[in-house]
């Protein structure tokens, strides 16, 4: 009877994982098949709720970079790993839904960035690093913007190593068989989970300039709410006109963890 019980509860948590899998599956987008895009996966109240919560945290969590300001969540991140403080449960809420609703996680998201970009302001093509699992979702607040994905260099040819590879700035991007550039436009609300190749293979980054067209962008129809082509003067150009704000939270996992900072 004991065996049967335990045989019922593997099956039912393979039948939830499956369904889970399968969920999550309905939003892939594009040609490459570890990228995931879920609009509207959280509320305009939860949005607002969020945004309350950044904006009322002390000012002495904001860090004012080159282009951008961030907030940091969840430790301190070192080549070693993370030395680890709790995330607030308004973060926490969110970092479950995420978890739970798309089991693309291998344990607890326990580290989050949160950046804010004014309508001219992007970020350079980048990777996250080799400290993160490989991994990372990408929850939208406020204006819309359009991500691009670039392959790495070393597709091309270039010898650098993939753990070594940081912020690349102002390199040719070559495609090679199977490593198409694409384009994904991330609207207010919706989440962004990229994994596997996409995360060791690409390079994504967001152009610094207040008009993004979407039209070649694997979610286009995701766009129509908020297309401007009045700022444009282009009846013909299908863009985004950043007029606002933009509140991103990279939720991510950090295996390595160090709970002693001397043993670190």
């Amino acid at each position: 009877m004991l065996l049967d019980i335990e045989t019922e509860a593997i099956e039912c948590k393979m039948a939830t994982t499956r369904r889970r899998d399968d969920d999550i599956n309905k939003f892939k987008v594009g040609c490459v098949p570890t990228v995931f895009y879920i609009p509207d996966f959280i509320s305009d109240s939860h949005q607002k709720q969020l945004l309350n919560h950044i904006y009322t945290a002390p000012v002495s969590k904001w860090k004012s970079l080159k282009n951008r300001r961030l907030q940091n969540w969840g430790g301190i991140v070192h080549e070693k790993g993370l030395l680890p403080q709790d995330l607030p449960p308004w973060l926490t809420n969110v970092t479950e839904k995420i978890s739970n609703q798309s089991s693309l996680f291998p344990s607890a998201i326990n580290h989050v960035l949160i950046n804010e970009y004014l309508p001219n302001q992007g970020i350079m093509p980048h990777q996250d690093g080799p400290a993160y699992f490989p991994v990372v979702a990408i929850l939208s607040l406020g204006s819309p913007v359009v991500m691009d994905f670039t392959p790495h260099p070393s597709l091309a040819g270039c010898t650098s190593n993939t753990e070594n590879r940081g912020i690349i700035e102002g390199t040719d991007h070559v495609t090679s068989p199977n490593h198409d550039p694409f384009s994904i436009a991330l609207m207010p609300r919706s989440l962004l989970i990229f994994k596997d190749m996409v995360y060791t293979d690409y390079l994504h980054g967001i152009n610094d300039c207040e008009i993004q067209p979407y039209d070649t962008a694997v979610n286009a129809t995701e766009v129509s709410p908020y297309q401007s082509v009045n700022e444009t003067h282009d009846e013909d150009l299908k863009a985004i006109h950043r007029s606002t704000t933009r509140v991103s939270l990279t939720c991510r996992v950090v295996s390595k963890v160090h709970r002693n900072l001397f043993r670190f």
